[in-house]
């Protein structure tokens, strides 16, 4: 599985593509997706960094970075006194690299209160840590995993991103959050970053024996039609337990629904990449 996706990530360009993980509504799988396709894509021999924006910083947890060794952190690199490369950190995957977040996070939006660029920060330090910083010219990813709100954080993110990834969980409100997130994206293209595009909705936590899930996600196609993947992560108790253990589920039970969704989900990726760049 892990070598035929490797064989169809040839031809990606070898721009670091940002691609932010976002979505207003919290337990959607949104911090889960980033670990584990930042996992997969690293296993195919990409080189990833995820960027940890959420205070509670479950992506640096959940990539096994203990509390005490999260210093400096992404919010060193919001207020300017630390560069990415100074904050990022090895994980237990190779190739794959995350910049972890602390709960100093919360006070960003007061201290940059002032600031006229407070929404580019995140936009501007990415601008300064080079592709060369990630790996020696090959292709790779740079996942933003952003706080369930549309705050300051996630606006920085969406104003510094290639394209948007949106997790939505199967259940019954999932397209009235969705509608509120396509309105937030469309202003910050307007206003900040014209080049945002949606790379794709994920339908997660999907549970076939529940005709509701089967619904949305028919209800939800029908919306977004091919902007919604054509991979699905299901409802899988080993994706939630591998947190617990540090570990992405890829690491923790590779053969589980679960780890087999996310690397699909990393091909799909790819597959987009390579078509946006052609078309």
């Amino acid at each position: 599985m892990i070598q035929a996706i490797a064989s169809r990530s040839a031809g990606v360009s070898r721009e670091a593509r940002v691609l932010v993980l976002a979505n207003q509504k919290g337990g959607v799988g949104k911090t889960t997706t980033a670990i584990n396709l930042g996992t997969a894509l690293a296993a195919i021999g990409e080189n990833v960094l995820i960027i940890d924006l959420d205070p509670q910083g479950n992506a640096s947890t959940g990539l096994g970075i203990e509390r005490s060794k999260r210093t400096p952190s992404t919010y060193d690199v919001l207020i300017g006194h630390r560069n990415l490369a100074e904050v990022q950190q090895p994980t237990a995957i190779p190739r794959l690299k995350v910049a972890p977040a602390t709960l100093d996070l919360l006070g960003v939006e007061l201290e940059l209160a002032t600031h006229s660029d407070r929404v580019l920060k995140l936009r501007s330090a990415l601008r300064s840590f080079t592709t060369s910083e990630l790996n020696d010219g090959a292709s790779s990813y740079i996942l933003v995993d952003c706080p369930p709100s549309l705050n300051l954080l996630t606006i920085n993110a969406l104003a510094a991103a290639h394209a948007i990834l949106v997790p939505l969980q199967c259940e019954f409100f999932a397209l009235e959050g969705l509608s509120q997130l396509l309105k937030t994206v469309e202003h910050v293209k307007k206003t900040l970053n014209s080049q945002l595009s949606i790379h794709g909705v994920l339908m997660t936590m999907f549970d076939p024996r529940n005709s509701l899930s089967s619904q949305v996600v028919a209800d939800v196609r029908s919306f977004m039609g091919d902007k919604v993947y054509d991979t699905i992560i299901p409802r899988n108790v080993r994706v939630s337990e591998a947190p617990s253990y540090g570990k992405p589920v890829l690491l923790y039970d590779l053969k589980c629904t679960g780890s087999q969704a996310y690397l699909k989900l990393a091909s799909e990726v790819i597959h987009r990449e390579r078509r946006s760049q052609t078309a």
